[in-house]
């Protein structure tokens, strides 16, 4: 006897609480060297983000008297990649206004996990960012004084690679330690969580546009300008744990490069050509709203799939011949 049900009939043996979670594993090491440069001020501020992440989705989800989601891991997640885009001198109201807005503006309103069209935690960074300019662009602290090191880059100025890759400099909690996120990104690769394609398709695509920026503006090109591009700023959190977002980046491998190479473009657009030393954040939200045109584009023609006017136009030419 046959039982008939509705698909899927072969299920993935990993489910979205088993990412989730194992994306929250990869952001220990960055967020632990976070705690470990900036001191408890960092700590407190991602926990307040955690907490008011996870705290918005639950109360929305009550008071619209729908299923609790919050056991899924996502906005856990969200609240610890909002953590790593915050300096650590911001006051500790200002992850909690975030993570509201992540949550509830660009998560919960547009129907919730997997309906959001661009990163909940990005688009509560730069929700901060607006209404916050001065606190979210201020990396004074009492161990790091002065320009960041993107901001010296940008000027001119050299900086030690060395000292960028370890990450005692000042910056955003979870962006300084080139090494912390290269181990969370080795993780996320040995689970199976990402693949390669987006993260180092973004990065290569940064370093060349940036390259051919300069080379027309007849600027100075130098390797330790390049990888000091690399190293500094919120390129690598960026590429490796928000770029490769499942919701809000394309589902075709054709897509995932052509995503990356729209990421490294803006990127080294707003990183060259802007005011701003950084762009990381605005390059992958406008990108994510590129994402249904990038996969209208890049889908595989189905095997068999009936002929375009065009080829039957040509195949009947052929014949006439």
């Amino acid at each position: 006897m046959y039982n008939v049900s509705v698909s899927p009939h072969i299920r993935a043996k990993n489910s979205t609480q088993k990412m989730m979670f194992d994306v929250a594993i990869a952001l220990i090491p960055t967020l632990g060297f976070g705690v470990y440069n900036f001191g408890l001020k960092a700590l407190l501020l991602i926990v307040l983000s955690i907490a008011s992440c996870v705290a918005s989705e639950a109360l929305f989800e009550l008071i619209m008297k729908k299923d609790l989601t919050i056991f899924d891991g996502s906005a856990l997640v969200t609240g610890m990649i909002l953590a790593l885009n915050l300096p650590p001198t911001v006051a500790w109201y200002m992850p909690i206004l975030g993570g509201i807005f992540a949550i509830i503006v660009a998560k919960m309103l547009f129907g919730g996990l997997g309906q959001n069209f661009m990163n909940p935690a990005l688009a509560g960074r730069c929700f901060l960012v607006i209404s916050f300019g001065t606190a979210m662009n201020n990396f004074t602290t009492d161990l790091y004084t002065g320009a960041t090191p993107l901001s010296m880059i940008k000027a001119g100025e050299s900086v030690d690679l060395l000292t960028l890759f370890i990450g005692k400099h000042g910056g955003c909690i979870g962006e300084v330690s080139a090494a912390a996120i290269l181990v969370g990104f080795a993780y996320l690769l040995i689970r199976k969580v990402i693949s390669a394609r987006i993260p180092v398709t973004y990065v290569l695509s940064t370093i060349v546009f940036i390259a051919i920026i300069n080379l027309a503006k007849g600027n100075e090109l130098t390797v330790e300008y390049l990888l000091g591009n690399v190293l500094s700023g919120g390129l690598l959190a960026g590429a490796v744990f928000m770029a490769t977002d499942y919701v809000t980046s394309p589902i075709t491998i054709k897509g995932q490069y052509v995503y990356g190479v729209v990421l490294g473009l803006l990127t080294a657009l707003f990183r060259v050509v802007g005011k701003s030393a950084e762009g990381v954040s605005y390059a992958i939200i406008i990108s994510n709203l590129l994402v249904p045109m990038i996969e209208k584009m890049t889908l595989p023609k189905p095997f068999g799939s009936e002929r375009s006017f065009k080829e039957k136009f040509r195949a009947k030419k052929g014949e006439s011949k």
